[in-house]
């Protein structure tokens, strides 16, 4: 495989390497994808998180489970302001 980078990006990962973080440029590459995984894995579940979610909701609703959105919101303004006098 071959991959071509931004003159920005080679002076960044050779920046790394003489930093002494990394041994090689290999080994800052390497970190950056381990990163990338991990990052889409974070994604992924809380895609399916939310995904789970909706199905909850969706449910509820055929239930007839449901709150109006003005009464929604009214009483999401008083949570709000509940937190912001705690803080005070």
């Amino acid at each position: 495989m071959y991959v071509s980078l931004t003159p920005e990006l080679e002076q960044f990962i050779q920046s790394q390497v003489e930093s002494g973080k990394y041994s090689s440029s290999e080994e800052v590459i390497l970190a950056a994808i381990k990163q990338l995984e991990v990052r889409e894995n974070i994604y992924k579940g809380r895609f399916e998180e939310l995904q789970r979610l909706i199905m909850i909701g969706v449910e509820a609703s055929e239930r007839g489970e449901v709150i109006d959105g003005e009464t929604l919101f009214h009483q999401l303004q008083q949570k709000l302001q509940e937190r912001r006098e705690q803080a005070s």
